[in-house]
């Protein structure tokens, strides 16, 4: 797209803010100089590529964006394919547990509220069953994103239960005994994936051993070649790798939520992918992956990933129902 037609522009647009230093618009994405104080819809003095936050605003045109339907799980809609997407602003009023609910899909793929839908009888003899502990196994007539947004329900009171933590993306490969088995099918599922990340941090522990032994040898090979340079400024060095990682993350369609800087020249990144969020470790100098905070096979390969090709590998796992997270914050 050529922007040079936008730079002496100027106008106003409501649109959404999902946070972070970036904004989308129908026809092209927009930097916030300002970001505003919380995620929600605003009023946006736009110019050029950049856009700055004027108030609050109510939502305007949603019926012109593509409508997405299924049913609720907190603060996710559990849609086709038992994918269970987060849902921003949903009202202030909770709606019921696995209540059918409209979405619409914003330009850069988040999912907006719109209305909840009529429910029907298949709705309240899923939520008897969440409150006796009961599977789905009898009740007829069930819906797939219901079904499926069941289950995710009975892996959630689970996981709080035994205290094993886990995102949606890890649990999709279950859902369908989750369902059918109820409780007992959910424990086993959680510890399952609790024995998964006990072995794959085991192999990261060694591999980061092996690494430290190698790096304090370069390390001291370094100090006797070179004296130490007075004039390096490593505030300057974290601020230029944080920008750096905004923008590989930003460029693989994820979005940063915040950076700090480790010892051993590394970076702690804290971002958002597919609705999930990932805890990584990266070489500040290269952006090199040290720790991708995911299960990356026996024994790990995270040496040979990048930050910036770390949001696609995720992808990978997701959809192919091999995602384990080793970090949850």
């Amino acid at each position: 797209m050529d922007y040079r037609k936008f730079l002496g522009k100027e106008e106003e647009r409501v649109l959404p803010y999902f946070g972070g230093a970036f904004l989308h618009a129908a026809d092209r994405r927009l930097r916030l100089p300002t970001e505003p104080e919380a995620p929600g819809w605003y009023r946006f003095r736009i110019k050029g590529r950049e856009a700055t936050p004027l108030g609050p605003a109510e939502p305007e045109a949603l019926e012109s964006l593509p409508s997405v339907r299924g049913h609720l799980v907190g603060e996710r809609l559990v849609r086709e394919g038992s994918i269970a997407e987060r849902l921003h602003f949903l009202p202030e009023e909770e709606p019921p547990r696995l209540a059918p609910c409209r979405a619409r899909r914003w330009y850069s793929g988040e999912l907006l509220f719109d209305s909840l839908d009529f429910e029907s009888e298949a709705e309240e003899a899923a939520r008897r069953a969440l409150e006796e502990d009961a599977a789905l196994a009898q009740v007829k007539g069930v819906p797939a994103t219901l079904r499926a947004a069941f289950a995710y329900a009975v892996l959630e009171a689970e996981s709080r239960r035994i205290g094993i933590p886990a995102a949606p993306a890890e649990l999709r490969p279950h859902l369908g005994r989750v369902a059918e088995l109820g409780r007992p099918e959910a424990e086993r599922a959680l510890r399952a994936l609790a024995a998964e990340r006990a072995l794959a941090e085991r192999e990261m522990r060694e591999l980061r051993m092996r690494r430290e032994l190698v790096d304090r040898a370069r390390q001291a090979v370094q100090e006797q070649a070179q004296p130490v340079d007075p004039r390096r400024q490593p505030r300057r060095w974290a601020e230029d790798a944080m920008a750096r990682a905004e923008l590989a993350l930003e460029a693989a369609g994820a979005r940063m939520r915040s950076a700090r800087v480790l010892g051993n020249g590394n970076l702690e990144v804290i971002f958002t992918f597919m609705d999930e969020r990932f805890i990584s470790v990266v070489s500040m100098a290269t952006l090199q992956v040290v720790d991708s905070g995911i299960c990356l096979g026996h024994p790990p390969s995270d040496n040979l990933v990048t930050l910036e090709s770390l949001p696609s590998v995720i992808k990978e796992a997701i959809d192919t129902d091999r995602l384990v997270i080793l970090r949850h914050a």
